[in-house]
């Protein structure tokens, strides 16, 4: 599925690259952009009503990122990693959040941060909703990250979260996985509201590690489904 003719507001302590990698990036997690699929540049530029300039320098901090990959004459595709690069990511990223969740039950002293305060209701009440609660799930652990008090933690996951995006939607899309996560979610405020630095560090590495394994089962079904594979797919690049 593209995404519809579409307009990028101006902010003005932003640049536009910057304001139209965050758009292509969001269609790529949210997969409207397929794993593989080449991004044209004339389509994209049209579609956004820029020259191709700024997409250009957009896509090329996407590379940065790992969302996309570059080839001379080829242009851009969304990147398609292995089942090993995953792994890779959602290991590193498990360590990270690991240690933000340590020291926000550390702050914490049994008052939850403001910004945490709405965090586990917002994915109770989109537990049906797959797309809803992969947002939510994303947003919290997002302002875990925030309410860590370490800007450079903070910058690494909100990194790592755009490379495994799209991923860890997959690992969320049945429900029993959903129900699974939202208990470890509720185990992890507990451990916030109580103070409890070792235990919050464990149960938010435990939700990492369950949204590895999740996102693995259902690129393993949707591969078998297809017929397609990583490297089946670089081979026709």
């Amino acid at each position: 599925m593209r995404p519809g003719p579409v307009v990028i507001a101006t902010e003005l302590h932003r640049t536009l690259p910057s304001q139209v990698a965050d758009w292509i990036a969001t269609g790529i997690v949210e997969e409207r952009f397929a794993p593989g699929e080449r991004l044209n540049e004339k389509v994209l530029a049209e579609m956004l009503g820029i020259s191709r300039s700024p997409l250009r320098e957009a896509l090329r901090m996407l590379a940065t990122r790992g969302m996309v990959t570059i080839t001379p004459q080829r242009g851009a595709r969304v990147t398609l990693l292995s089942g090993d690069e995953v792994v890779q990511l959602f290991d590193i990223r498990a360590v990270l959040v690991g240690l933000a969740a340590r020291e926000v039950a550390a702050r914490c002293k049994g008052t939850l941060p403001a910004s945490l305060a709405g965090a586990l209701a917002a994915l109770e009440a989109s537990v049906a909703d797959p797309d809803g609660y992969a947002r939510a799930s994303a947003a919290t652990a997002l302002d875990i990250a925030q309410a860590s008090g370490n800007p450079r933690l903070a910058e690494m996951i909100g990194s790592f979260a755009l490379a495994i995006g799209r991923y860890a939607r997959l690992g969320l899309a049945t429900q029993a996985r959903r129900n699974r996560s939202l208990r470890t979610w509720r185990a992890l405020f507990a451990a916030f509201a109580e103070g409890d630095a070792d235990s919050a560090e464990v149960i938010q590495r435990q939700l990492a590690v369950e949204n590895r394994d999740a996102a693995l089962q259902a690129i393993a079904v949707r591969d078998a489904e297809t017929g397609r594979t990583p490297d089946k797919a670089r081979r026709r690049a």
